[in-house]
């Protein structure tokens, strides 16, 4: 509770935690440094109450190993002539309480995919009162978020946020990630960013990362968009190793993934690495697709890696 509406985050100064609490710091040392660095609105609460993320820093006043912001926004700051944009496609799985996809047979399965995605229908979509609540709360705070869609496999969703320039990807993406769980507490209803929750012949969840530079998304643009992907080709086991957890059980070169072992790329290709859209490779400009990262992904190292691949 604060004494006046802040204007700024400097208006917000620098607040502690416990750290032991949460894993980020030992219980002899336990403060953990908050240092606020996004206002958003807080669409539960309304009036002038806000949400406020915070990056962390340890003891010594140095990044907690858990902040990835700091590393990502020398990278953004470094790259900011070339203007890098960023568009993320958000999947994520609704379950029971009871760790059941939500509104699945108890003890079985629905039919197979198909009639799911981008579904109507109570025999189809389960959820949508979570998914237009959690797209009402993120347009009230600000959140750039620009769509949502029911995916391939029953009680899975995705919603897009974006396009947003430079370090605002990874803050936006982790408040609209915060808003979707504060949501579906509501609703008692648990939100999985697992990228398989659900083994067998069910897609998984994966984190799509659109990318483009003003060079790209200028006329000619083609010419800088293939030599990001020539550059992402040499260092593919450095991006997937921090493209997310347990990302080998989606990454099979099955339900529209490539191997994870194997880079490739190609015009509408859903199977490959890197997609450019068809539209893409028609106007001769615009952005790329990065299909490899996980649902469960930071979109701080991911943005942080593609710049540091492609432009530094």
């Amino acid at each position: 509770t604060l004494d006046s509406v802040p204007h700024s985050i400097e208006d917000l100064g620098e607040w502690v935690f416990d750290g032991s609490s949460t894993g980020q710091a030992p219980g002899h040392n336990s403060d953990v440094y908050m240092r606020p660095v996004a206002i958003f609105k807080d669409p539960f609460l309304g009036g002038e109450n806000i949400l406020v993320l915070t990056d962390t820093y340890d003891s010594e006043g140095k990044p907690n190993v858990t902040n990835f912001r700091n590393h990502c926004l020398e990278a953004m700051d470094n790259a900011a002539e070339h203007k890098p944009w960023f568009g993320i496609e958000q999947e994520y799985t609704l379950l029971d309480t009871d760790g059941q996809p939500l509104g699945w047979p108890k003890g079985g399965f629905p039919g197979p995919q198909g009639p799911y995605y981008c579904g109507v229908g109570a025999n189809k979509v389960f959820g949508r009162d979570i998914v237009e609540a959690h797209w009402r709360a993120c347009v009230y705070a600000g959140v750039n978020i620009s769509g949502t869609n029911a995916e391939v496999m029953p009680a899975q969703w995705e919603f897009q946020v974006g396009p947003c320039l430079g370090i605002d990807m990874g803050d936006h993406l982790w408040v609209a990630r915060y808003l979707l769980e504060r949501v579906a507490e509501d609703f008692g209803v648990v939100v999985s960013f697992h990228p398989k929750p659900i083994k067998g012949d069910w897609n998984g969840a994966g984190c799509h990362t659109n990318y483009s530079t003003e060079a790209m998304r200028n006329p000619g643009g083609m010419t800088a968009i293939e030599d990001a992907i020539e550059k992402l080709s040499k260092n593919h086991a450095a991006h997937i190793a921090v493209y997310g957890t347990d990302n080998d059980q989606r990454l099979t070169g099955h339900h529209e993934t490539a191997d994870i072992n194997t880079f490739s790329s190609g015009v509408a290709n859903r199977g490959a690495s890197i997609r450019i859209p068809r539209h893409v490779a028609k106007a001769g400009y615009g952005y790329l697709e990065d299909r490899r990262p996980a649902s469960n992904m930071d979109p701080y190292r991911v943005t942080d890696i593609i710049v540091r691949t492609t432009l530094l």
